[in-house]
């Protein structure tokens, strides 16, 4: 077994992190904090402390970049004997597929695409499924705009809508949890499902109460300086950002043309400003700028281990409506049934489609995550991972 430093340099020091918290959740000796980056770093409370050999397994076996599981094992345990449950190479397993958006209420309007997200969140609390949400909400704290939160209502729920470009991590609301008995469902990016699927290995708390996954399709993870490069350019300078909205719907556009609004100081006074996205420098997710490094080791384009997935419709036909469209993969047989009985009951307008149309909506992002990872593999092999390809 390796000692600490030795984890620790493979995984941290060569940026193979992904900054989800899993380690702060894994051992007290742990926490999280941003690095001069903006990077979401786990950091040793006592760094004499003597971890043993379960510790140390512990923390390997939570780590994406050090367990001997991979999200198509995980994927496999969760959901490969649901009935009528399928299988692709890209996708992983689905039972439906679908295209669109919701209907009911403002949940489209405030969302950054067609609003499933927080309408599939309030489905579960409604229909007593659930007691709790972890959503990423804003932050009142001073040193960050973002942070997950714990919500038990609607209000709490529609707080985390719209997609924020900006790191968080979940030591602390998943400590919460382990503390505080309940039913509870959490939105994340693929490497935060997945380390919460190698944490509920190892911990049976977790694995009890963390009931329900919503996963989000993400082009990579960004740090704390992307945010203040883009206020920056509209006249806010780094420290001066008090809020921003990355996503900022455009009515007369189609939908991939949006806006960001920033409120922050400008010469002693606060100001709102919107400015196009795409008058910015950044605006081309391509670029990576500000991008964390670990965001390029993994094969997880569809968020696998989730429960159900969901990502924006970038597609010629569905772009054209500025309100918004998600593509929608659907794993688990209770949302399942929640989306069906919203079809139903016309809250959601839904094209059923097929593998294919999915993978196009990200086709980019497959050439780029999954089959171009072989030769990153090759040039940085101090990072132990399970391909598929």
């Amino acid at each position: 077994m390796n000692d600490f430093a030795d984890i620790y340099d493979k995984v941290v020091k060569n940026k193979y992190d992904f900054g989800t918290g899993s380690w702060a959740v894994a051992n007290d000796n742990i926490e999280m904090k941003f690095d001069k980056n903006g990077e979401y770093q786990p950091y040793q409370k006592n760094e004499q402390y003597q971890y043993t050999e379960d510790e140390l397994n512990k923390l390997q076996q939570s780590c994406l970049s050090t367990s001997d599981l991979n999200e198509s094992d995980i994927a496999k345990q969760l959901f490969s004997q649901v009935k009528g449950i399928k299988h692709d190479d890209d996708l992983g397993y689905y039972s439906d597929l679908y295209v669109g958006h919701v209907t009911e209420g403002d949940y489209r309007s405030n969302g950054s695409s067609g609003g499933f997200g927080t309408w599939i969140l309030a489905q579960l609390l409604e229909k007593n499924e659930i007691d709790f949400v972890i959503n990423v909400a804003e932050s009142n704290k001073d040193d960050k705009l973002f942070e997950y939160s714990i919500s038990y209502d609607l209000d709490g729920v529609k707080s985390g809508a719209k997609t924020k470009y900006y790191p968080v991590e979940f030591s602390e609301v998943i400590n919460v949890l382990k503390k505080n008995p309940g039913r509870y469902a959490i939105v994340g990016l693929p490497s935060f499902i997945m380390e919460l699927r190698l944490l509920a290995e190892i911990d049976p708390v977790i694995k009890e109460r963390l009931k329900f996954t919503v996963g989000l399709v993400c082009g990579h993870q960004k740090s704390t300086k992307f945010a203040e490069f883009l206020a920056w350019q509209c006249g806010i300078k780094p420290g001066d950002l008090q809020k921003i909205n990355f996503r900022k719907k455009q009515t007369n556009y189609s939908a991939d043309r949006y806006d960001i609004e920033v409120t922050g100081k400008v010469d002693g006074k606060e100001q709102t400003i919107v400015r196009e996205m795409r008058d910015l420098v950044g605006n081309d997710w391509g670029q990576g700028f500000f991008k964390v490094r670990a965001s390029d080791f993994t094969d997880d384009v569809m968020n696998e281990t989730a429960d159900i997935t969901l990502g924006d419709a970038w597609l010629p036909e569905y772009t054209q409506d500025s309100k918004g469209n998600n593509i929608v993969i659907v794993r688990n047989p209770i949302i399942q049934k929640i989306i069906a009985d919203g079809i139903r009951d016309n809250k959601l307008s839904v094209d059923v489609v097929d593998d294919k149309t999915i993978y196009r909506s990200q086709a980019s992002h497959f050439k780029h995550t999954k089959y171009e990872l072989a030769y990153r593999l090759f040039k940085n092999p101090v990072c132990k991972i399970k391909l598929e390809i």
